[in-house]
């Protein structure tokens, strides 16, 4: 072979291998990126998008909304991203600063928990205040399911509108079923057993939309930060004791030392009963996904109330 063919053919081999990676212009994928703060809020959104735009969820499986951070990559990420979907409402406090960031330099942000019709606290001393914690009714999460969508459609260019419309309809569906069942799993509690206590105040929005009592929380308030005083132990054991409650639901990330301690010193046998409420798992780990959470939840927490 002459050697003066030597380099374009190097070339053409190059390109050969490296075709529908970088198309042999040296570009990398040039897909928008939609940035998501939970991972709860990232799966929704992933399930919106498929495969138009990229995805990049900040907070891993099993981490805690309240607390985990981001590095200096992650915040630079969101300050040059397409789109940045966030929970809002003081759920992540260590990242809102860096979409602030992004929002004040003219990136497009959406913050779910403030267009969904949010509830407040009703006691201790977070009354007032907006709960950030809505994706525990399934209905609300509807709703952001087609704010999501329209905010992809509308705001991120490169998308097939089309395409997301279908994919927001497509899931919008799967949560609606999600719901149904959800409800009917739950008419099979007896309004008198019909009284949660959790780890905290993280389940008001499914109480308030299936008719159930918050009796308590082991940590009274939203976030998991703060702590229990033995006044507020006290307090709750007799609450236990008085409405006879028959199961203490605790994160299933988070230790259950406080739940466990709380049942020693009520007198009636309480289970203590493992949830996912406020993170995702790993796959293959019981809540990969949001209708994954969901329906284990539901299950977990009617076979909880309805014991012997």
């Amino acid at each position: 072979m002459p050697r003066r063919c030597a380099v374009p053919l190097l070339v053409l081999l190059v390109c050969a291998v490296f075709a529908g990676v970088t198309g042999c212009s040296g570009r990398a994928d040039e897909r928008p990126t939609v940035v998501v703060t939970t991972n709860i809020l990232g799966d929704i959104t992933r399930q919106i998008v498929g495969g138009e735009a990229e995805v990049k969820v900040l907070m891993k499986p099993n981490a805690d909304p309240h607390s985990f951070g981001v590095s200096a990559a992650e915040a630079a990420e969101i300050e040059s991203a397409d789109l940045v979907v966030y929970n809002g409402l003081g759920l992540e406090e260590n990242v809102l600063r860096h979409v602030s960031a992004a929002r004040d330099s003219g990136v497009p942000t959406l913050g779910v928990g403030k267009a969904v019709d949010p509830l407040t606290y009703k006691s201790d001393e977070t009354a007032g205040r907006p709960d950030p914690h809505f994706w525990t009714d399934p209905y609300r999460v509807r709703k952001a399911v087609r704010l999501i969508g329209e905010k992809v459609a509308g705001e991120v260019d490169g998308v097939d509108k089309k395409a997301i419309a279908a994919q927001t309809t497509e899931y919008g569906d799967k949560v609606r079923r999600l719901s149904a069942r959800m409800k009917e799993r739950f008419a099979a509690i007896p309004k008198e057993r019909r009284k949660l206590v959790t780890n905290h105040h993280v389940f008001g929005y499914l109480a308030h939309r299936f008719r159930f009592q918050v009796v308590g929380a082991v940590i009274p308030s939203g976030t998991t930060l703060a702590s229990p005083s033995a006044a507020d132990m006290k307090s709750l054991a007799t609450t236990i004791d008085r409405t006879g409650v028959k199961a203490i639901f605790v994160d299933s990330s988070q230790p259950d030392r406080l739940a466990r301690v709380l049942k020693r010193e009520s007198h009636v046998d309480v289970a203590v009963v493992p949830l996912f409420s406020e993170s995702l798992t790993e796959k293959g780990k019981g809540a990969a996904t949001y209708l994954q959470m969901m329906r284990a939840n539901s299950k977990a927490i009617e076979r909880g109330l309805t014991r012997s």
